[in-house]
């Protein structure tokens, strides 16, 4: 198989934690796109109870944490990843709000109707958008929101090329329409959908990883799976900027209604 062909996911996850925990966002997004989503939920106050799904090194925590009141728990697989998280609320003040948490989303330590807030960004396909769409309702009171980014079609047909790439990567990604429809189906009121711009990917993306791919390259030097990995890296933004009218990340915000 080339690197060309090999897919992320086929990586050790080790692998791919000691790469990424060197970036402050672990996927396309920014500061911006976390506000602008933040906008349109208005439940939050200083009692309110949130989480950060597949929080990664907690880029976008932080960024919730200086904008609203109440408790934000971070979960995220990776030990690495929370320690990150902690250090840096640690550091902005912010310990006794923010919580950093080693658990797994298909198996979250709330209580049901627990949650004012959940929020995923770039991580809810990890247990698959339907699937964490359903089975995280239950942790939202009635009129709690839910706010998640996920890769997804702008078009109904593309090219073969983008198509089969991310049909092997993750083949539940859908168009917008299809997505709102989920969202419905599943015991939510669609509020809001928006595009993430393209500096999310260039600027807040594309951009860091030259310099973790540096301290990544020099802590694994030798390692022909590390190597292998980096080698993959270019050919997923040369993908990104040939394909980029297809298909990013898509903002959906929603609200859980009392059915």
């Amino acid at each position: 198989m080339s690197n060309e062909n090999k897919t992320i996911h086929e990586f050790d996850f080790n692998l791919i934690c000691d790469f990424f925990k060197n970036m402050e966002r672990q996927g396309p997004g920014s500061p911006e796109a976390t506000l602008k989503a933040l906008s349109f939920i208005d439940n939050l106050s200083d009692n309110s109870c949130i989480a950060d799904l597949g929080c990664g090194t907690g880029g976008q925590t932080m960024t919730l944490a200086k904008h609203v009141q109440g408790k934000i728990t971070g979960l995220d697989l990776f030990p690495d990843f929370i320690n990150i998280l902690n250090r840096n609320a640690m550091q902005s003040g912010l310990q006794d709000r923010v919580k950093g948490i080693v658990g797994s989303m298909d198996n979250l330590p709330f209580e049901h109707e627990e949650l004012d807030l959940i929020w995923s960004e770039g991580a809810i396909y990890n247990i698959g958008f339907e699937r964490g769409l359903n089975e995280w309702r239950k942790y939202l009171k009635t009129g709690g929101y839910i706010a998640v980014s996920e890769s997804s079609w702008f078009t109904d047909e593309r090219p073969a090329e983008i198509n089969d790439f991310w049909m092997d990567a993750y083949p539940e990604i859908d168009t917008i329409p299809n997505q709102v429809a989920k969202i419905h189906k599943a015991g939510y009121l669609p509020v809001a959908t928006f595009i993430l711009p393209e500096n999310c990917w260039t600027e807040h993306y594309f951009a860091p990883k030259v310099k973790a791919q540096e301290i990544f390259l020099n802590e694994h030097a030798g390692n022909k799976a590390a190597e292998e990995f980096m080698k993959l890296q270019p050919h997923e933004e040369d993908l990104y900027r040939k394909y980029k009218e297809f298909y990013g990340y898509v903002f959906f915000i929603a609200k859980k209604t009392g059915r």
